[in-house]
């Protein structure tokens, strides 16, 4: 054996994919930018889905996250509309909003993370498998 092999440190372990590593890179730094723009404009949810990043777990999973927030969206301002004729409408298009704000934000930091925590309330429906 060579000296010189055997001072030489060995490479750091390299974490599971879809825990935030950076064993892809510039591959995970695009998984990443992908899902916080689709946090941001949720109806961008389906172009992970039409990459190659479909293949990815992680990018999966915050389209589907995305998928969920653009429904609460969606939905909420729907039955908050249709409620607006017996007053509650109102109280619940403000919940509705800030909710979706909250969830917003907190999709935003898990992306950029590199977390897959599901949304709370949301989170747990899986409709991208």
């Amino acid at each position: 054996m060579n000296g010189d092999q055997v001072n030489q440190p060995s490479p750091p372990p390299v974490p599971p994919a879809g825990e935030g590593s950076q064993a892809g890179g510039n591959e995970d730094a695009q998984h990443k930018a992908i899902a916080i723009v689709g946090y941001i404009i949720p109806i961008l949810f389906f172009i992970p889905l039409l990459s190659d990043a479909k293949k990815n777990a992680y990018a999966k999973f915050h389209a589907n996250q995305q998928l969920n927030l653009l429904l609460w969206w969606v939905v909420g301002h729907v039955v908050a509309a249709i409620l607006m004729f017996i007053l509650i409408g109102a109280l619940l298009y403000v919940v509705v909003y800030v909710g979706g704000v909250i969830f917003l934000v907190m999709g935003v930091i898990n992306a950029a993370n590199g977390q897959m925590k599901p949304l709370p309330l949301i989170g747990k429906i899986q409709l991208i498998k």
